[in-house]
């Protein structure tokens, strides 16, 4: 019994210094926290100031590049190919040759047309001139009524036959043209799908030649039925809507252009309208049904109130942002407006204040900050080009901010708040501890929200 209860209390004074030094430890590791600026105590941050400018209200939709004219070219005769001016991919002019077909059936038969042609002429000449002997001799008495009247009339069906024999020339003389086969429109022309030596037929769909219009060209898109108010109320005004094309990516502007038109009804299965935008193409960068990345620029909106969407927090529904005033944060509610890029339009402060970007997983409202030194990481990205007014830009992110002694120094804090490369926060808050000269070192950063 003596020894159970020896055995009984080795055990309790093992489970008591261990659970001491459990204590210790963690209450070491707060102290330490707390003095790295973790809550409650100072916090390192990085700022931003809103400033007053101007910003677009866009529509942003995909749309497909669609030339004004696109003329594929079949042959209106039958006929053997004897020669292919085009080559593939050129650019040709209005009227330029392309093909050529065996012309020479088709020239005999209007010389047949011709001559039939010049002898009717001779006829009605002949008639013609009978008609006025008879008249002169009708005069005299010569000759009864009937024999005049009916020169006449014989007259009349001599020119009815001229008149015949003019459209079989005219027809032949088309036929002949036809087997000289020019470009309808200026654009560039596609591939060869003839050779020379091949038998076309008339009207037999076999395509010779495609040729696409390509300066100007349109981009058709489509836009939601609910903004069609606000795009009729700016073109009813004269206003001519900018549009932006960018490539897939959605991050290289590739041409400006003009909204032309909307379309006459509204699609009821999608709920959206086609608009078509114009696009001058001097540079050939907008491609045949490409799809491209549209953004409307519907109003602009002047005397705003700027901001980096970085500073924008959110709690449920309601955004707010951090204002630094006196080496302190103060939490204030604003009203997000319009996104262009990286860059937000809000209500509720003012052009000029100081607002934090980072550092928001320590942040409370009236906690005391310090503004960490701004280092370039090359990690950043700046928003699109704002033609409304803005230039879009935001600060770059993926910079680290360091402050305090180095790892020699004795005593000596060190803070890491590093921006991860990527664009978003890094969110990590290292774990304090001595260093091996004394210092004390702590990492924090905050998180992607």
């Amino acid at each position: 019994m003596l020894v159970w209860l020896v055995v009984l209390a080795f055990f309790a004074a093992g489970f008591f210094l261990v659970m001491r030094h459990r204590d210790t430890t963690q209450k070491a590791a707060g102290g330490g926290g707390r003095r790295g600026g973790g809550v409650g105590g100072v916090v390192p941050i990085t700022s931003d100031t809103a400033r007053r400018g101007s910003i677009g209200v866009y529509i942003d939709a995909i749309g497909t590049v669609t030339p004004v004219y696109t003329s594929s070219i079949t042959s209106q005769v039958s006929g053997i190919i004897t020669e292919v001016h085009y080559r593939e991919g050129q650019l040709v002019q209005k009227g330029a040759p392309l093909v050529e077909i065996d012309s020479r059936p088709y020239r005999a038969s209007l010389m047949q047309a011709q001559g039939i042609l010049q002898r009717d002429e001779g006829l009605l000449a002949q008639n013609e001139m009978n008609l006025d002997r008879y008249k002169a001799a009708w005069a005299r008495n010569a000759i009864p009524r009937q024999q005049l009247d009916d020169q006449e009339k014989l007259v009349e069906q001599t020119k009815g036959t001229v008149k015949n024999d003019q459209g079989v020339v005219q027809a032949d003389e088309i036929q002949v043209q036809f087997c000289h086969i020019v470009s309808p429109i200026t654009g560039r022309i596609g591939l060869r799908v003839v050779d020379p030596g091949n038998v076309v037929q008339a009207n037999s769909g076999t395509v010779l030649a495609v040729v696409t219009q390509l300066q100007p060209i349109t981009v058709v898109f489509t836009i939601a039925e609910d903004a069609l108010a606000q795009i009729q109320a700016r073109t009813r005004r004269g206003a001519r809507l900018a549009v932006e094309a960018y490539d897939r990516t959605d991050k290289k502007l590739i041409a400006r252009g003009t909204l032309i038109s909307l379309d006459n009804l509204v699609d009821t299965t999608t709920g959206t309208v086609k608009a078509r935008a114009s696009f001058s193409n001097g540079d050939a960068a907008l491609f045949p049904n490409a799809f491209v990345n549209t953004r409307l620029l519907v109003d602009t909106i002047q005397n705003a109130t700027l901001i980096p969407t970085d500073a924008i927090q959110h709690n449920g529904q309601q955004a707010f942002v951090y204002v630094i005033e006196n080496n302190h944060a103060h939490l204030r509610p604003v009203t997000v407006g319009v996104t262009e890029g990286l860059v937000a339009q809000v209500d509720g402060i003012d052009p000029g204040d100081v607002l934090a970007t980072s550092g928001f997983d320590k942040l409370q409202d009236n906690a005391q900050i310090t503004l960490a030194s701004t280092q370039d990481g090359g990690g950043g990205r700046r928003g699109r080009q704002n033609p409304a007014g803005g230039d879009g830009s935001t600060p770059q992110r993926g910079a680290g901010h360091a402050h305090g002694n180095g790892p020699n120094g004795n005593g000596g804090n060190v803070i890491d708040n590093g921006n991860a490369p990527g664009g978003g926060n890094s969110a990590h808050t290292g774990a304090s501890g001595n260093s091996s000269n004394g210092g004390n070192t702590s990492s924090a950063g905050s998180g992607p929200r």
